[in-house]
């Protein structure tokens, strides 16, 4: 029994609806601080978001999705199977954390599947080692990084406030005009980094279905992986944004500049390095930077544990469900 055609554009459907969660789940990281400190209604800054989501193709490239696709998992020992059952355990472990609130890391629920479903089928031999380490690492450094990066924009900002005398109402006026710009630019980096994730998968699916003979990104898979990532943030993710915005600390506009900035250089960073670093661990740890500026008790930090432990998680509980439904598949599909 052999896979056609329709089959692969299901999974491709398949994958373009894990693209959609993605942007559904992580609209919170993109618009939860523009919402809380007011400066857009929620759904102008979702269609905001969603607009940098959908042109960040225009300034990154595709080493993420390398990285992907053919950098972490051997390419050759892959199915149409194994990428069916990888995206079901991505998708699932999406919804589960959306349902709960907690603002979990899709890129690392995407790895999590595909890394279980690819054991399932071949063993751990499938997995090189070398393309994990940067990834690894950048569950650690990520959230650091951008912590430490908020933390001291936070403390630069102020200092520049306080030298400048400049009035509450005055800080209020320009630092709203510039919560558009640091929004724009960490909706830009979010597009551009798990955008690629989605691609890089799609097109180690082309690969593995023999659609294509090298592995190289369509034009076509580069559109669609952005339209349905800005979709998906077009559909908001109310019950994360809430958690995002308003349970880890109390944001102002100048905090919301400070925490997107920091977080969207981070982004960019990684993006260039081809690290597909979640974008959620990014702000999070930025907001939490930049709260602990204003002051160390104003972080609500059981709330950040909780966020915390749902990262640590998410890539075996995605690995997991992968495993499990690839074992489930192939008593129906081919291996």
């Amino acid at each position: 029994m052999t896979l056609g055609l329709p089959f692969i554009i299901f999974v491709i459907l398949l994958a373009l609806t894990f693209d959609f969660t993605n942007g559904m789940h992580d609209a919170a990281n993109s618009i939860s601080t523009i919402v809380s400190t007011r400066v857009l209604s929620p759904r102008l800054a979702v269609i905001w978001a969603a607009f940098f989501n959908f042109i960040a193709f225009l300034v990154f490239g595709t080493t993420v999705a390398s990285t992907i696709g053919k950098g972490m998992i051997d390419v050759n020992t892959v199915t149409p199977t194994v990428i069916f059952a990888g995206l079901v355990g991505a998708i699932s472990w999406n919804l589960i954390t959306w349902y709960f609130g907690l603002p979990s890391s899709s890129s690392h629920a995407l790895i999590g599947g595909y890394a279980g479903a690819a054991i399932a089928k071949s063993g751990i031999g499938v997995i090189i080692v070398g393309g994990w380490y940067k990834t690894l690492i950048f569950i650690a450094l990520a959230p650091a990084l951008g912590l430490v990066l908020g933390f001291c924009l936070r403390i630069a900002v102020s200092w520049l406030i306080y030298l400048n005398k400049q009035s509450p109402r005055a800080v209020d006026r320009w630092s709203r005009m510039l919560q558009l710009v640091s929004a724009a630019a960490y909706s830009l980096g979010h597009g551009g980094n798990d955008a690629q994730k989605t691609m890089g998968i799609t097109t180690s699916l082309l690969f593995a279905g023999g659609l294509i003979s090298e592995f190289k990104i369509p034009l076509w898979v580069v559109l669609t992986a952005h339209a349905a990532i800005a979709m998906g943030t077009l559909s908001g993710g109310w019950r994360i944004v809430k958690t995002m915005g308003q349970k880890i600390t109390k944001l102002r506009p100048v905090d919301g500049v400070c925490a997107e900035s920091s977080s969207a250089a981070s982004i960019f960073l990684a993006t260039y390095l081809g690290v597909p670093v979640s974008t959620t661990h990014v702000i999070t740890g930025a907001i939490s930077g930049v709260g602990s500026a204003n002051r160390l008790s104003a972080v609500r930090w059981g709330v950040t544990t909780r966020i915390v432990w749902a990262w640590i998680f998410t890539i075996p509980a995605a690995a997991a469900i992968g495993g499990m439904i690839y074992l489930l598949t192939r008593l129906f599909l081919p291996a």
